[in-house]
């Protein structure tokens, strides 16, 4: 399964960035073998507004099922659920240990954002 994490650098031993559409990068991780893509999300980073349903976009159209993140917003979480990727707020720790987490079933899926929406 392929599954996007949020993270402060680009390999599996970074930290899980807590922001979801103003994160550093984003890594698209195969939950199995823990082969990864790095995405940069700098551009989504220093956007204006909107980040998060861009951020969003960005992991959707890279076939993730799963988002694991710190905090994820109304809007993002909007555009998320459209696009059936389940998100899990309150990741933390590296990457790797938070994919751990979430085949070990320590992890749950949100219902709904974790924080208010940015203006």
């Amino acid at each position: 399964m392929k599954v996007a994490v949020t993270s402060r650098g680009t390999d599996l031993d970074s930290e899980v960035d807590p922001r979801f559409g103003r994160a550093a990068y984003i890594l698209i991780v195969d939950s199995e073998t823990l082969e990864f893509e790095v995405l940069d999300n700098s551009e989504n980073a220093n956007a204006f507004g909107g980040a998060g349903i861009q951020a969003g976009t960005m992991v959707s159209d890279r076939g993730a099922e799963v988002l694991l993140t710190g905090y994820c917003g109304p809007n993002a979480f909007k555009t998320l659920d459209a696009a059936r990727i389940k998100v899990v707020n309150d990741a933390s720790g590296s990457v790797k240990d938070a994919v751990k987490a979430f085949n070990e079933g320590k992890l749950s899926v949100a219902k709904s954002a974790n924080v208010e929406a940015h203006w």
